[in-house]
């Protein structure tokens, strides 16, 4: 029975150390488990709780040296109210429809994607991801996740044109933003900023109290956009609180 008992228990690993892609001088370094068997959708929960997050097959946070500046946040959503310009970004994208699909690539999505990241993150991690690279990161999961696209219906087709994707995973107690992206040509209509406010009101259409955005880092350009949606949660060393202004 012990023996049965120590074959479930998680194995942690440590990457080497590299240059860290949001605080420059910075070393980053992570601890990763593994995500597999009839245990992994509790073990992605409980590991989402204490600051991981997920990424295919993996769940993974950081472990640098001398540093704590990545923060995990998540959105408490029954208490959030948008801000002016918050309220705008809605109206702004009220004529885009949103379904979830099931987590299954296509080509209509990889190619969204490449011109986000030819875009936005030229020469970034990301930046020589292939059309096996996306199913990959869509398909190889062993939780409970899905793609919710947007799409506007204005263009005559029938099925509209893609417009952005988030790959989201549903927790007991929430919702936890994956990836998402968009297109980088309608920067009018902030449309990073849109899906957080939809999965905002579809947390609460669900009872979910809450939406989970991954890791803030004060002082960082990349991840300041996050302390945009208040009340916001932080992880501490003494659990989650309120993050303060």
């Amino acid at each position: 029975m012990t023996e049965q008992r120590t074959a479930r228990l998680p194995q942690f690993f440590l990457t080497p150390g590299g240059p860290c892609p949001y605080l420059p001088g910075r070393i980053e370094r992570k601890v990763f488990a593994r995500l597999s068997g009839s245990l992994a959708q509790p073990l992605n929960e409980a590991l989402t709780h204490s600051g991981f997050r997920r990424s295919q097959m993996i769940a993974y946070r950081p472990a640098c040296d001398g540093c704590s500046a990545c923060v995990s946040v998540r959105v408490v959503a029954n208490g959030f109210e948008p801000s002016r310009g918050q309220r705008r970004t809605l109206k702004r994208n009220a004529d885009l429809m949103r379904s979830e699909v099931p987590a299954e690539a296509t080509r209509e999505q990889f190619a969204l994607l490449r011109t986000y990241l030819d875009a936005r993150h030229s020469g970034g991690g990301m930046s020589d991801m292939g059309l096996f690279d996306y199913v990959a990161m869509v398909e190889e999961t062993p939780v409970n996740t899905h793609i919710v696209e947007y799409r506007q219906h204005s263009d005559g087709s029938d099925q509209g044109q893609l417009m952005a994707c988030a790959l989201t995973d549903v927790l007991r107690d929430g919702l936890s933003m994956v990836y998402s992206f968009f297109h980088p040509g309608v920067d009018a209509r902030s449309l990073g900023a849109y899906m957080i406010l939809d999965h905002i009101a579809a947390a609460r259409a669900r009872g979910l109290p809450y939406v989970y955005l991954g890791y803030w880092i004060h002082g960082s350009d990349k991840m300041d956009y996050k302390s945009r949606y208040r009340p916001l949660e932080a992880l501490g060393p003494s659990g989650w609180s309120i993050l303060m202004d």
